[in-house]
């Protein structure tokens, strides 16, 4: 069985790393975004499981990202926000039109990774 792809737009290159580094760990295939553009890039290029990005990142921040996302590619494609913002409530409204989760950062890797894999479980099951 392949590896799951897994697209990660981080602007942050020690939050990049580290993510990158635990999903590796866990036998994803990890693709690396610096921003919402690369993001869109990538996405155009290769079939991802699940997009990861964080939510304030420059030039194209996440809530564009998963917009054009949404609109240009699979409506159902798992995508999972990391923000450090405090207004996680007003974000979390925001978001919910595009069926998107939203974790907070700091992250602990371990329940990310736990995260994600729940995600990509539910997925599979249609």
């Amino acid at each position: 069985m392949a590896a799951s792809k897994i697209l990660v737009a981080e602007d942050e290159p020690h939050i990049l790393r580290v993510m990158s580094m635990w999903l590796t760990r866990q036998g994803y295939e990890v693709l690396e975004a610096r921003n919402g553009a690369e993001a869109l890039a990538l996405l155009r290029q290769h079939a991802v499981e699940i997009l990861i990005s964080d939510m304030n990142m420059p030039g194209m921040d996440g809530l564009a990202l998963i917009r054009a996302v949404r609109k240009e590619f699979d409506p159902v494609l798992p995508v999972l926000c990391l923000t450090a913002r405090c207004d996680q409530n007003r974000l979390s409204e925001q978001l919910r039109p595009f069926h998107v989760r939203l974790y907070p950062k700091p992250f602990v890797p371990s329940r990310l990774v736990a995260e994600i894999d729940e995600v990509l479980k539910a997925a599979a099951q249609g």
